[in-house]
């Protein structure tokens, strides 16, 4: 009888679905059946009640959880499926109706707008097949409404306020937290005890109240957020334990690694120091990869919060001098999983406490040593690194222009931070103002005229990149006052520069500079080693007179010692980075 009261039911639905499509585009409630914390398992019970169910989807609840769910239909054929299939027992016994809202993006049925990614379903197994038949159990309230609101008043003003907390969370409430349980709060509890599939008394039960901390706090539990201290660091405070482990002390760190495919990471910041160690620190860290360029930063007498974001990553960094020790932590998460970085972030700071203990700052040792490592971390590298050199007391800088696309942050020597102020893409050559006033040693003076032909020239410029803090010098001589097809504004050189080069001036034996070194020509041909090019200082001067800059030149014709040029060039030139 009951069969033929579901067969009965699911022809009524599938009309009164239609009718509520044509009148108000659609149902907006659904049956919910299960939940899992493992997408494949969800994708493959979905399967399993496909078989013997219709209207089977699924959905992301958020927290790494994924629903299985009825529908979607109006509000009256909800209740009646879910009664239904409960008698039937073809659904488990703790279902009940959920709304959209509380639904995230699809993955049941394959191929559905939005959907996930597809997971292979494991096989289909006997114990499978038990498990899908299998109810969910939860635990029943055995306090009545007159108990219910007797245990409610012995809540704190704490524990009233992060009922609410959960209740805004979770979509249900809007208003003040302010522990006072009004009429909005006790409405948007009726909402969700009726959402959850319990009675609608507006009045939290123990067991309901515990269940609706769970859910706001499942982001916690996700990641094992647990209390840790490291009595050689002196710091006490939650950490997602599930997520990562200890790996090395390498002060004034020390280092939790991911242990999960969440690929979070926690640095545990300890050691003596003063102010000044704070704000060594403080720069420091914000050379680091661990610590994009995009996101504020604040340094205050007596501590210091950074947060980057890019490159795929979260980070924050909050360090704090008191009694002579520095101490602090950084937590990097992978960017798009904001609600739950924030729920760990959160509750890290709240109960981070310190104790006496502090790192050695002569600990780890025998850790490797580089350039690009700071204790352990990776020194952020700019995406790529040219030669530019100043045109006037301003600070302007010419530069190649392949230096400055695409860049999010442009800089001079790695410390000033410079903007573009015009280029010219055919020609190669970008023209750059630094953000804050620059007072340079020595600026560049462009000859007029042209130059000698088979006369010596050199070319100041960062050839490996800046590794090795400053310019390198390279000889040559000019073979041809045009490029290889006539070009005007081009000189072709002979000497063998290297790559981080391009961008320097190009001098002659007065000193005056004659052009700009371009880089290797992208034209699909390999040229000798020893031909390269440069925008001449006409080019030059035009380009700077489009963007209202005068450039200074030098009509001298003398000869000046080789220490004196190199003077001249360490003095004038500057690298220039781009950074991701």
């Amino acid at each position: 009888m009951i069969r033929v009261l579901v067969a009965v039911l699911i022809a009524g639905v599938t009309i009164s679905k239609a009718a509520s499509a044509q009148q108000a585009g659609g149902g907006n409630v659904w049956v919910q059946i299960e939940a899992h914390p493992s997408l494949s398992v969800a994708q493959n019970r979905a399967q399993l009640y496909s078989d013997a169910l219709p209207d089977v989807g699924g959905f992301s609840l958020g927290g790494s959880w994924y629903g299985i769910v009825l529908g979607p239909y109006n509000r009256d054929d909800a209740q009646r499926v879910l009664e239904v299939y409960l008698a039937e027992r073809q659904i488990p016994r703790d279902s009940f109706i959920a709304f959209s809202r509380s639904l995230g993006q699809q993955f049941w049925p394959p191929g559905a707008a939005g959907a996930l990614p597809a997971v292979v379903p494991a096989p289909v197994t006997e114990e499978t097949t038990e498990a899908a038949a299998a109810p969910l159990t939860i635990q029943p309230s055995d306090e009545s409404r007159a108990e219910a609101r007797q245990n409610e008043r012995l809540l704190t003003a704490d524990e009233r306020k992060q009922l609410q907390i959960a209740l805004q969370a979770a979509g249900f409430y809007n208003s003040t937290i302010d522990g006072a349980f009004g009429p909005g709060t006790r409405r948007s509890m009726s909402d969700w005890q009726f959402a959850n599939g319990f009675e609608t008394t507006g009045i939290l039960t123990t067991l309901q109240r515990k269940t609706l901390m769970d859910q706001y706090n499942e982001p916690l539990i996700s990641v094992g957020m647990r209390r840790f201290s490291d009595d050689q660091a002196g710091l006490t405070l939650d950490m997602p334990l599930d997520a990562i482990r200890f790996s090395r002390y390498e002060p004034p760190f020390a280092h939790f690694e991911a242990a999960s495919d969440l690929g979070a990471q926690v640095l545990l910041i300890s050691q003596p120091g003063d102010r000044a160690t704070l704000y060594g620190l403080y720069d420091i860290m914000q050379t680091l990869e661990i610590v994009p360029l995009n996101g504020p930063r604040e340094r205050r007498k007596n501590d210091f919060v950074l947060e980057g974001r890019g490159n795929g990553i979260v980070s924050y960094t909050e360090a704090s001098l008191a009694d002579g020790q520095i101490k602090g932590f950084t937590l990097i998460w992978p960017d798009g999983d904001e609600a739950r970085r924030s729920r760990v972030l959160a509750a890290m700071k709240s109960s981070l406490s310190r104790d006496d203990a502090v790192l050695d700052p002569a600990a780890g040792t025998e850790s490797e040593q580089r350039i690009d490592l700071v204790s352990g971390l990776h020194v952020r590298k700019p995406r790529l690194n040219r030669s530019g050199f100043f045109v006037d007391d301003e600070g302007t800088v010419v530069t190649v222009a392949e230096a400055v696309g695409n860049c999010t942050r442009i800089t001079v020597d790695q410390a000033y931070q410079a903007e573009v102020v015009t280029a010219d893409t055919s020609l190669g050559v970008a023209v750059l103002r630094p953000v804050q006033s620059l007072a340079p040693m020595a600026v560049a003076g462009l000859r007029p005229g042209e130059p000698r032909l088979q006369s010596k020239v050199t070319v100041s410029g960062f050839s490996y990149e800046g590794v090795l803090g400053a310019p390198t010098l390279t000889f040559g001589a000019l073979e041809d006052l045009r490029g290889l097809r006539g070009e005007t504004e081009l000189t072709r050189l002979t000497m063998a520069a290297q790559d981080g080069d391009a961008g320097g001036p190009v001098f002659d034996t007065g000193g005056a500079v004659i052009g700009m070194l371009l880089p290797d020509p992208k034209t699909g041909q390999q040229l000798p080693r020893d031909v390269s090019f440069a925008a001449d200082a006409q080019a030059l001067r035009d380009l700077l007179d489009s963007a209202g800059l005068t450039a200074q030149e030098d009509d001298e014709h003398r000869t000046i010692s080789p220490d004196e040029l190199n003077r001249r060039a360490n003095a004038m030139t500057v690298l220039v980075s781009c950074w991701d």
